[in-house]
């Protein structure tokens, strides 16, 4: 839905106000709201994630990274004020729950301590918590309401489309694996008489039980041989391999076929509903860019020094 953030962002940064923030510690300020150098750091971080050893990074490099991340928090920082004008601001009880939600995954106190391990703030995460949320609530109360899909656009889409419904003749197989031959028919048997997956597993510890659905031309060559004249409900003979012993049991056989224009309709709504939300959202942005006063620290605007720096370490190398 908002992955042309970034690309706003960027755009911003090179086009944009680029008057140098008063306070320290402000990279940005959006209607006069500043965006921290915390909040651009710890983004950075989680962009970053467990890239192995360190490697310092040129100034280039960074002031792309951070002006590309500035570019989302500028936007999201839009959002957040939106909503705010609509009288639909994230509240404190929602807020609260959605932390409540998020801490509820971890062990008591645990939730601080995972904070502290990989160095994040605890702040800048709830500022990131609160702006996720902004963003949810722009496209589910502000955005959503905008677009209507009518049945004859779907239905015109799907014919123009058709070969995207396609479904290709698939198999739904139960796999028992064992370590001996005896326990894998033991295995098929228990299955046949209770169709039970879980109560055969925990009958036959040693057996493996796995569910798959598998394209018929995606099938191994072995799997092909073993089922032939297999109908659904039947199991193949046992199967010798190099991890023990395995038979197949065919739970279902779906041909080929096309989704009827009923079947596919949810499909061509989701792919509808993101076009057409695209075109809204990319509306609301321009104008709202277009009207919004955004200065930018001088620091995250590409220099020539920069680009000089780069071309001179190469030909030193060289």
């Amino acid at each position: 839905m908002f992955k042309n953030i970034v690309l706003i962002g960027l755009l911003l940064i090179s086009v944009g106000c680029t008057s140098e923030p008063e306070e320290m510690g402000v990279v940005a300020r959006v209607n006069g709201r500043p965006i921290l150098l915390s909040q651009l750091e710890f983004q950075h971080d989680l962009m970053q994630g467990d890239g192995g050893s360190p490697i310092v990074p040129s100034v280039e490099k960074l002031r792309s990274e951070y002006g590309q991340i500035l570019g989302d928090l500028i936007v999201q920082e839009l959002i957040v004020q939106e909503l705010e004008k609509l009288g639909l601001e994230v509240s404190n009880e929602e807020f609260e729950k959605a932390e409540n939600q998020v801490r509820s995954d971890y062990p008591e106190g645990a939730f601080e301590q995972v904070l502290i391990e990989e160095y994040i703030d605890l702040k800048a995460w709830r500022q990131q918590l609160k702006y996720h949320l902004a963003v949810n609530k722009f496209y589910s109360q502000v955005l959503r309401p905008q677009v209507k899909i009518d049945y004859k656009e779907a239905e015109r889409y799907y014919k123009k489309h058709i070969s995207d419904f396609y479904l290709p003749a698939s198999l739904k197989l139960l796999v028992l694996r064992g370590p001996n031959r005896q326990l894998v028919e033991r295995g098929v048997e228990h299955y046949k008489a209770n169709k039970d997956v879980s109560a055969l597993t925990t009958a036959l510890g040693e057996v493996s039980a796995r569910e798959l659905i598998v394209r018929e031309e995606r099938l191994p060559v072995s799997w092909v041989n073993a089922l032939k004249g297999i109908e659904a409900g039947g199991s193949t003979p046992i199967i010798s391999e190099k991890f023990g012993f395995e038979s197949i049991i065919l739970l279902e056989k779906s041909p080929a076929k096309v989704l009827s224009p009923t079947q596919a309709y949810p499909l061509v709504e989701e792919v509808l509903l993101e076009q057409k939300l695209r075109r809204v959202y990319s509306r609301w942005l321009e104008e709202k860019l277009d009207s919004a006063q955004i200065e930018i620290s001088e620091h995250l605007v590409p220099k020539e020094d920069d680009h000089e720096a780069v071309e001179d370490s190469g030909n030193a190398t060289s």
